[in-house]
């Protein structure tokens, strides 16, 4: 059947001539190109089998569910673009409004809608502060404060943020409409101000200083004259050590340190019937004195810690005591805000009054001609010893000073205080040259080495810092004790050793040349509240709350003395 009907196809289709030249028969193009006949195979008929037809399952019949109740609904208002009611187009609207039923507006959608309104007049006011001008100078901006009533600076505020006050200042003012009104009457006020000035005179010059006395400018000079010499003498020596082939630092540090872990408890004697506050021993090491806060201090021979005589006059408790690094005489400091100078007798040779609050330490110039004190009246004040004048009372402590010390050159004192600084000042200038901060805490108590250039300050962080005054920063931070340092000291003669009392019952000896740990004195059973070293380094005293004086002794020193003797 499909090959007939190809066949009928293939003979029904249209068989045109080819023109050829005329002298050429035309040919049929049957006879030019044959068509074979096309044999397609068979294909086989697939045979589908029969599914077995499916059960039908009864569906389960629904169950009539509950009618719900009808809620009435809700219909708010239209509201226009700018989010007020829009407003119904004729009266009948209004009427037929009013004739249907009353809308109820729920308490969720109240809150919405003040919500919406909300931010959008926050969003009004801020568009509104951003088109006003606001000055970007910090003072123009205060003075705009100032005029519109408002506190100048708030507590932690920055520029930018008193900027941005101002902005919203003015931009509430603007969107009540009292800016313009405002800000021309005090246009009007300060100009009105301006008209009624008189001419303003020539301004007079004022000093940047305090201008000192005479006998301040004389202290300066003599202070000039014996730090250059003392310097003079330091750095000769340190040359010397540094380029003599025999001298071996390192040996003499090891055997003064080796000297200092020898020391050992030689002496315990009960000073007073108070806890004791401070303690000095005398220039020539013979003499030690100590005050108590029983408002007594006593002087006592060494190295049998006899007593030699009671320094009585003070009418408050005594907080520190010091001897005269040229004599015998020795100061004392009272929390009845003054010092007084004795001799070895007992006898007040005088007294210096001034200070306005309770002392806490004092200290001597190196040339024994001057006296430094240091109180919670947040100065420290600079006295003269032979006269008792008050030479220079020399501020800069934002809380009170605690302690005080000089340099060995004459040149420079240190203070520190409770408001965690200390402060290195030229004492032929009057300048704060130096700064020291980096305790956390109040700063108790300072010293200065005899190297000239290693400054020490403990505090009630329990750490004693050693600050290089050259490079000007902190050079070691040793964590000393257990509880707040109430004294450092160096060794006075070569500074190979640091010495720290503490509230933790023991006073420490540190290595100044690595600030390890050397020696731990143990033996008090309260607070060490003051600590010295003899000038040799060969011993040490501290005073305690437990009101007991400790010497504490080098067994090598024992046996040299013994050698001598036999």
């Amino acid at each position: 059947m499909d090959i007939d009907e190809e066949s009928t196809v293939s003979t029904s289709v249209a068989e045109p001539s080819i023109p050829l030249a005329d002298n050429q028969p035309a040919i049929d193009a049957i006879s030019f190109q044959p068509v074979q006949p096309l044999i397609t195979p068979a294909i086989p008929t697939l045979v589908t089998p029969s599914i077995a037809p499916i059960p039908t399952v009864p569906l389960p019949v629904p169950r009539p569910l509950a009618p719900i109740p009808a809620r009435p609904p809700v219909i708010r208002p239209p509201l226009s673009h700018n989010g007020d009611l829009k407003a119904s187009d004729s009266d009948s609207d209004d009427e037929e409004m009013e004739s249907t039923q009353e809308y109820e507006i729920s308490e969720e959608s109240r809150l919405v809608r003040e919500r919406m309104d909300k931010a959008r007049q926050e969003l009004l006011m801020k568009r509104r502060a951003a088109a006003l001008a606001v000055p970007t100078n910090d003072n123009a901006v205060r003075a705009r404060l100032r005029r519109l009533g408002e506190p100048i600076t708030l507590f932690g505020e920055r520029e930018m943020e008193r900027r941005e006050r101002l902005r919203t200042l003015m931009a509430k003012l603007d969107a009540e409409g009292q800016l313009e009104s405002l800000m021309k009457a005090h246009e009007d006020e300060e100009a009105a101000a301006a008209a009624a000035l008189p001419e303003p005179e020539e301004d007079v010059q004022y000093p940047f200083y305090t201008e000192g006395s005479q006998a301040l400018l004389e202290a300066r000079r003599e202070i000039a004259k014996y730090s250059i010499v003392k310097s003079a003498l330091r750095l000769h020596r340190a040359r010397r050590k540094r380029d003599d082939p025999d001298e071996d630092l390192d040996a003499e540090v090891d055997w003064s340190l080796r000297k200092a872990a020898n020391l050992a408890l030689d002496c315990s004697e009960i000073g007073d019937d108070r806890p004791l506050s401070g303690c000095s021993i005398s220039y020539d090491g013979k003499m030690l004195a100590t005050c108590s806060l029983s408002g007594v201090a006593k002087v006592w021979s060494m190295p049998q810690i006899k007593k030699v005589s009671a320094l009585k006059g003070h009418t408050e408790r005594a907080t520190d005591v010091a001897f005269s690094p040229i004599s015998h005489q020795l100061a004392t400091a009272s929390a009845d805000r003054t010092a007084r100078l004795w001799n070895l007798e007992g006898t007040v040779l005088r007294t210096f009054k001034g200070h306005l609050d309770r002392l806490a330490r004092i200290a001597y110039h190196p040339s024994g001609k001057y006296l430094g004190t240091a109180s919670f009246d947040k100065t420290w004040r600079l006295w003269d010893v032979e006269s008792g004048e008050e030479l220079l009372l020399q501020e800069g402590h934002s809380r009170s000073v605690y302690g005080i010390a000089f340099h060995h050159d004459g040149s420079l004192a240190a203070s520190c205080g409770l408001d965690s600084l200390a402060r290195v000042w030229d004492l032929r200038s009057g300048r704060s040259i130096l700064l020291f901060q980096g305790h956390v805490k109040p700063v108790l108590s300072v010293s200065f080495s005899p190297n000239g250039y290693h400054l020490a300050t403990g505090g009630e962080d329990n750490t004693c810092r050693i600050w290089d005054l050259r490079k000007r920063k902190s050079l070691y931070i040793i964590p000393a004790h257990s509880n707040l340092i109430s004294q450092v000291k160096f060794e006075p003669q070569e500074g190979y050793f640091l010495v720290t009392a503490s509230y933790d019952m023991t006073a420490k000896i540190w290595s100044s040349r690595d600030f390890r740990p050397v020696k731990t004195l143990s033996g008090h059973e309260s607070k060490v509240t003051s600590v010295d070293v003899v000038g040799d380094g060969q011993s040490i005293a501290t005073v305690s709350h437990d009101r007991t004086i400790k010497l504490w002794s080098s067994k090598e020193a024992e046996k040299e003395n013994s050698m001598e003797v036999d």
